[in-house]
């Protein structure tokens, strides 16, 4: 057996292991938890979501560093594009199409999940070594808990650094412009390939190093331009491949539901295997739970920590509920799954596409789509990496994190992507139990805070508050 034989499979078998049932257990069933304690309000609420994210209720003068809608198309670029197209067809392929059922699981409770989370990224956001005032799950832990919990804030900054590496996004992006472009009209054979996808991670690695260097600022403003334009993109594209197999779409509900509970559609019908794929994926898909989208929001400018939590609730919604979803049964209904024969990734829904617009046009109608919003999540998530690098480093050495951040780029654009996935899926599970152990330890905190906002503001709501 190779090296590579060697890591991959130990990593496998750490993900198994990190995503078994207590975790399964405490991002489920502590979503659960925090929807009934919440008594609802953020499902209640989502008018007020949308008037906030508008920017009805902006103030300039507030703390922070970022606007409502800028701190959630952040956390979107984050977790659209690939995590929602590459993401979903591997877990699939991997899972079969029950695994689609326990997404829709995640993303419904990862609504409260994300009330609280991004709630408390404001209400205790703490300075960092520069002085700078900065939000995340450590800073929650760290300004919101005793010492003793400190070891926690410490652990997700650690797997932070580790599952937020920008290889995975290079490597599908760089997969799907050969794909699309190069393979066809002859740019990429096997004599080359490897050449190929080293020079296409440069020119990212470039691309990336030019976005960074204007920090969240820069992040946000590219986001907030990119990330819609690009969803209301892929939902005409995925809307025509749908009603173009019009005719299979009661078939993949049906499958959707029924192998979520058999797990006949994978070898062996292990169904822990189809719940823990889902979840994994839906997780991997909205990032409820795991905190990275505390990063963002914790950037908001704002002073009512319960006004970030509402943005937050949209994020599941659009990026599992809908995006997921129409890329899933885009997948199902063209029935490229069954054909796919260790194709998986990005290029099972290029596959998916051609069958609708060409083998030619079908991959570069998606990269369209999956290229901006890739490349925005690259560089959101280097942004996430400097406030953990600099929470548990200092600012001192960020420059020398930058500079590795950039070399993965291009790393990730030649290696291997069972690797690079079981690295990210395995930190995602680690990063969850600091986020969803310091929600819950605070969960009160956000629940009176949320009475007092909701009573005060009474009047500008319609319903009537319980």
């Amino acid at each position: 057996m190779s090296l590579l034989s060697s890591i991959d499979a130990a990593l496998a078998a750490f993900v198994t292991f990190v995503w078994g049932t207590p975790l399964l257990i405490l991002l489920v069933g502590g979503g659960l938890f925090l929807l009934i304690t919440s008594r609802a309000r953020p499902y209640r609420y989502l008018q007020h979501s949308i008037d906030l994210l508008r920017g009805k209720y902006d103030n300039p003068d507030d703390p922070g560093q970022v606007s409502h809608s800028q701190a959630l198309s952040t956390a979107l670029s984050g977790t659209l594009g690939l995590g929602n197209i590459a993401g979903v067809a591997i877990a699939i392929s991997t899972g079969g199409p029950g695994a689609i059922f326990w997404m829709w699981v995640t993303a419904i409770v990862a609504v409260a999940t994300k009330f609280y989370t991004a709630s408390l990224s404001i209400m205790y956001r703490g300075y960092d070594s520069n002085g700078e005032l900065q939000g995340g799950p450590m800073y929650v832990i760290r300004e919101g808990l005793s010492k003793k919990w400190r070891p926690l804030a410490s652990l997700f900054a650690i797997a932070a650094l580790l599952g937020l590496l920008p290889s995975f996004q290079s490597n599908q992006t760089v997969q799907l412009l050969r794909t699309a472009f190069a393979e066809p009209w002859g740019w990429a054979n096997e004599d080359n390939s490897f050449l190929f996808d080293l020079s296409l991670g440069l020119v990212l690695a470039v691309a990336a190093g030019v976005v960074i260097a204007g920090r969240i600022q820069r992040i946000a403003k590219f986001a907030e331009k990119i990330v819609p334009a690009m969803v209301v993109f892929y939902l005409a594209l995925t809307f025509i491949v749908i009603a173009y197999f019009w005719q299979q779409v009661p078939a993949a509900f049906m499958s959707i539901i029924s192998d979520a509970f058999s797990g006949e559609a994978i070898a062996g019908g292990a169904l822990g295997t189809v719940i823990a794929t889902g979840i994994s994926r839906g997780a991997f898909s909205n990032e409820a739970g795991i905190g990275t989208e505390s990063l963002a929001h914790g950037a908001a400018k704002t002073r009512e920590p319960i006004r970030e939590g509402l943005v937050a609730t949209l994020g599941p919604i659009v990026d599992t509920l809908i995006v997921c979803t129409c890329t899933a049964l885009v997948i199902l209904v063209t029935g490229v799954w069954q054909e796919a024969d260790g194709i998986k990734g990005v290029s099972l829904t290029a596959n998916a596409f051609s069958n609708v617009f060409g083998e030619s046009l079908g991959p570069i109608l998606l990269l369209i789509m999956v290229l901006p919003l890739a490349f925005s999540t690259m560089v959101t998530f280097w942004y996430y990496g400097t406030k953990c690098f600099a929470f548990l480093f200092g600012h001192k050495w960020l420059k020398f994190y930058s500079l590795s951040y950039i070399i993965l780029i291009i790393v990730g654009a030649v290696a291997s992507l069972d690797i690079i996935n079981n690295l990210i899926i395995g930190m995602y599970a680690i990063m969850a139990i600091p986020t969803m152990v310091s929600t819950l330890l605070l969960h009160k905190k956000v629940n009176y805070s949320a009475s007092q906002y909701f009573e005060h503001n009474q009047k500008k709501f319609t319903g009537k508050v319980n």
